[in-house]
């Protein structure tokens, strides 16, 4: 077997540190099904099912053009390693002539929560499309394994969990693979996924992991995580992912993938192996100690403070109020705390909290209710919502919140658009620039307090959103520390209009209505590269290799700091 490399490249340093924060919930460690590939000649039958019937156009759904066969010389298992092979030949099906074949597995198990492993090497090839997924077990797929006995529901309501899949995303880094989750809110291109760099894909093996809990579902990339799922709102529209799904690993060729080049002749996908993980020791102990408490109110937001101890290490909460409710892990004996946002000043409001196991088992002293007023506005607490940005765009905004007490300023912002996933924050400084991250409290709500303010000064500040594939800059509000609510919107300095090609090749060329100071590029880990302290606006970068960059420029006190790629 190979050994697996590590190379932590992500889209840029704001979310390299996001990715940091993306962790699994719950940790799933018994095995529970898999697959070695230690055996050579053909694909385990007892483990897997060969999919070929074509659907009712005569085409795969995405405008491939190859046949999925059983044929060995297309799936077939030598030297410990499953080997996926598409290939340019002419082969007749159905009554369907097509010039390409390849493989397409269906697994015979199906199962509901857990983490998934697979350890593969992948085709890089124009016009290749790799995928490791899952599809649920309900799909109404003609010629799925599953369809005929518990096919009931159309694609997506299924559920579709892309855990992988290289090859279809123009202008990307030739590493790049990709996560999306495909339900009936948000399907074909769907904006709920995020993705990362891997090393060397076409020499190199990787492990690319699901992990899946009732709560959320976090893809890994050689154990380090990249994008997280949590949508606020849990439904059929949503989140399909409440019942059981099998597994798929494939290799497509054209379509959505580009044109097959004429040279094109085969390439292989190498799986090492596909491993379930879940938790099967039977837990019938509820949990124990399940307290509840009020923690921070606001005009509108009330913090809930929750703890539960249980045997199996993890705490499933769940908040009702009114007709909505918030559900989330926690680790067993550590507070978890549940900030319920979007209240209305000065009102009551009762909140149902609820602890349970992942097996269901409830505590014996559930529901607790809790009663809690919201603050009335008044002069320290200033607050609103918006849809203004200084960089990317909104789809439907955000609130914004400044408190004083004492002399510190409680800064927070929520964002609203739901279409952002993996989400964290980062609080920007008008004048001298500074940018710090903000502490999550819940969903996608962040806090951060400044110290030692005067009361009467005016402060400017805005908020960075970084999520999954791109990023959103609030715009700068004004706050009069202890005195007025009177909010503002502040410009934003001429830096951050500064413009230049992307991608570039030989020389970055900056258009900028300031004198530039100071250029810096720095690679994806954060390291510099390359700097200049001149004034010159055209940057020599041939020194560097191709990728995704972070170029920072300087004049005076100020910085500004943009994403761009080097070919």
């Amino acid at each position: 077997m190979k050994n697996s490399t590590l190379f932590k490249i992500v889209f840029s340093f704001l979310l390299f540190y996001q990715f940091g924060l993306a962790q699994v919930d719950v940790v799933y460690s018994d095995l529970v099904w898999s697959d070695e590939f230690n055996t050579n000649g053909a694909v385990n039958s007892t483990n897997w099912f060969q999919q070929t019937q074509l659907p009712a156009s005569g085409s795969w759904f995405n405008s491939e053009v190859q046949h999925y066969t059983n044929q060995l010389t297309n799936s077939f298992v030598d030297a410990g390693m499953l080997n996926i092979v598409a290939k340019k030949e002419p082969y007749t099906d159905q009554g369907i002539t097509k010039q390409y074949t390849s493989a397409r597995l269906n697994s015979k198990f199906a199962f509901k929560y857990g983490r998934v492993d697979v350890r593969a090497k992948l085709p890089v090839a124009a016009g290749t499309w790799p995928a490791i997924w899952m599809l649920g077990k309900n799909v109404n797929e003609p010629g799925g394994y599953f369809a005929s006995t518990f096919g009931t529901v159309d694609w997506p309501a299924c559920g579709e969990i892309d855990i992988m899949e290289h090859g279809i995303f123009g202008g990307q880094n030739i590493n790049y693979i990709q996560s999306t989750l495909h339900t009936p809110s948000s399907y074909g291109g769907s904006v709920n996924n995020g993705g990362t760099i891997a090393s060397d894909l076409a020499n190199s093996y990787h492990v690319y992991s699901l992990n899946w809990s009732p709560f959320q579902l976090t893809f890994l990339l050689d154990g380090v995580p990249y994008y997280t799922y949590n949508p606020s709102i849990k439904n059929a529209s949503t989140w399909p992912f409440n019942l059981e799904q099998f597994l798929l690993l494939n290799v497509a060729l054209g379509g959505i993938a580009g044109t097959v080049p004429s040279s094109y002749t085969q390439s292989s996908m190498l799986i090492d192996y596909v491993r379930v993980y879940q938790n099967t020791t039977i837990d019938t102990q509820a949990p124990t100690n399940f307290t509840a408490s009020i923690g921070v109110i606001t005009s509108t937001s009330v913090e809930l403070l929750l703890n539960a101890i249980d045997n199996s290490g993890t705490i499933g909460y769940n908040v009702a109020y009114g007709s909505a409710s918030n559900g989330m892990a926690g680790s067993s004996g550590i507070q978890k705390s549940i900030i319920i946002t979007g209240l209305t000043p000065n009102t009551h409001y009762d909140f149902t909290t609820m602890a349970s196991d992942l097996s269901g088992n409830q505590a014996i002293n559930n529901p607790i209710v809790l009663g809690a007023t919201t603050l009335p506005n008044s002069t320290l607490i200033c607050s609103g919502t918006s849809n203004l940005a200084q960089q990317g765009s909104f789809s439907t905004g955000y609130n914004y919140e400044f408190q004083t007490n004492g002399t510190d300023v409680k800064i927070t912002y929520g964002l609203l658009d739901t279409d952002k996933v993996g989400v964290v924050a980062y609080l920007w400084k008008q004048s001298p620039f500074a940018e710090t991250p903000m502490t999550n409290v819940s969903g996608n709500i962040f806090t951060h307090t400044i110290t030692g303010q005067t009361i009467g000064s005016t402060i400017n500040y805005g908020v960075k959103f970084a999520f999954a594939g791109g990023l959103s800059v609030t715009n700068y509000y004004s706050y009069v520390v202890g005195s007025s609510c009177t909010m503002g919107i502040s410009t934003f300095s001429e830096l951050d209009k500064i413009s230049f090609p992307n991608p570039v090749s030989d020389f970055i060329t900056i258009t900028s209505n300031v004198n530039l100071d100071k250029v810096e590029i720095y690679n994806l880990l954060g390291n510099l590269v390359l700097k200049t302290e001149t004034n010159t606006n055209a940057i020599d970068v041939t020194s560097l290799a191709p990728g995704i960059y972070l170029i920072a420029v300087y004049s005076g006190i100020e910085k500004s700091v943009k994403k761009i790629i080097v070919q």
